[in-house]
């Protein structure tokens, strides 16, 4: 009978050891990333992928870091945009015990889908997301997580596209404002403003994307400001989409300046049916921007800074 309880006891205590060990080999990131983060703080968590669209530029609301330990509101936006900027679609780190409104702050930011819209207008397009979840625990990990705009066949199918395109389009004799003005115009003489999805939310074409425009002949001002930007890109045009509340158009920096690009407005819906091509929202300052349209182009300038002055 003693012999049966010492074994008993024996297998309990294996189980239990077996299982202790389980649940150390699955929590093993979570135990070395609390290690790193709470007993050994010099030991930094880092971001180890970047893929090729990373853009290696900070602008004024968001900068790329390599803090991923913050300690106040801004280091957090940061944290965001360096994510989303990298490709990554999960990334975890811990708010440090010190930082006492990390967890309030996370809060604000995860509830604030138009901020993380103004974010996701910072990076470039195939790195952007078309959902973000954000959530914690009571160990004060941060969880991000992201699925992109675009699937990997549609990027492979645009790079594609583009490429064949670009050296019909850019010519090395002429300046870059030469080269976007034709890039501005094909695209507008190749494409609708897709006012069906528009106006009734009827969805035939992938217009919102690059995919639209660029191979269905449809956008509305998603897929032309995301197209246009591919090409901006690959003419190392420093760039971003700015946004109103209903509105998206491109911000273009050229000679230590930042300019205004608007296709969509460009690109007229007529009521004959005709097609237009105007150059009045090409490379334009925000005075004659507003002067010409408010109610779809009034943007925050608290978040868009490069255009406060």
């Amino acid at each position: 009978m003693k012999k049966t309880i010492v074994l008993i006891k024996m297998i309990f205590t294996c189980g239990l050891f077996m299982i202790l060990l389980g649940l150390i080999i699955i929590k093993e990131n979570d135990i070395r990333t609390i290690i790193n983060t709470y007993i050994t703080p010099n030991n930094k968590i880092t971001l180890e992928k970047k893929n090729k669209y990373y853009r290696d530029y900070d602008f004024a609301l968001v900068q790329n870091t390599d803090n991923f330990k913050p300690s106040n509101y801004q280091d957090l936006l940061n944290i965001f945009y360096t994510v989303i900027n990298s490709g990554n679609t999960s990334f975890s780190f811990y708010c440090p015990k010190e930082y006492n409104n990390c967890i309030k702050d996370i809060e604000t930011i995860a509830n604030n889908q138009y901020l993380l819209s103004d974010i996701n207008n910072y990076v470039h397009p195939f790195n952007g997301f078309s959902h973000i979840e954000t959530d914690y625990d009571s160990l004060r990990k941060i969880n991000i997580n992201l699925i992109k705009s675009y699937t990997i066949e549609e990027i492979n199918a645009i790079e594609e596209k583009v490429n064949e395109l670009y050296p019909l389009l850019v010519n090395d004799n002429k300046s870059i404002e030469e080269n976007i003005l034709s890039i501005h115009d094909y695209i507008i003489n190749n494409t609708k403003y897709d006012s069906e999805r528009s106006n009734n939310n009827i969805v035939t074409y992938q217009s919102d994307i690059a995919y639209g425009p660029l191979f269905e002949g449809y956008a509305i001002c998603g897929g032309y400001t995301d197209l246009m930007e591919l090409f901006l890109e690959k003419m190392n045009v420093k760039s971003f989409k700015i946004s109103s509340e209903n509105h998206v158009w491109n911000a273009v920096y050229l000679n230590n300046k930042w300019y205004h690009l608007d296709l969509t407005w460009d690109d007229p819906v007529a009521s004959n049916g005709k097609d237009y091509l105007e150059h009045d929202y090409f490379l334009i300052d925000t005075n004659k921007l507003l002067s010409m349209e408010v109610e779809q182009h009034t943007f925050n300038k608290e978040i868009y800074k490069e255009f406060a002055n």
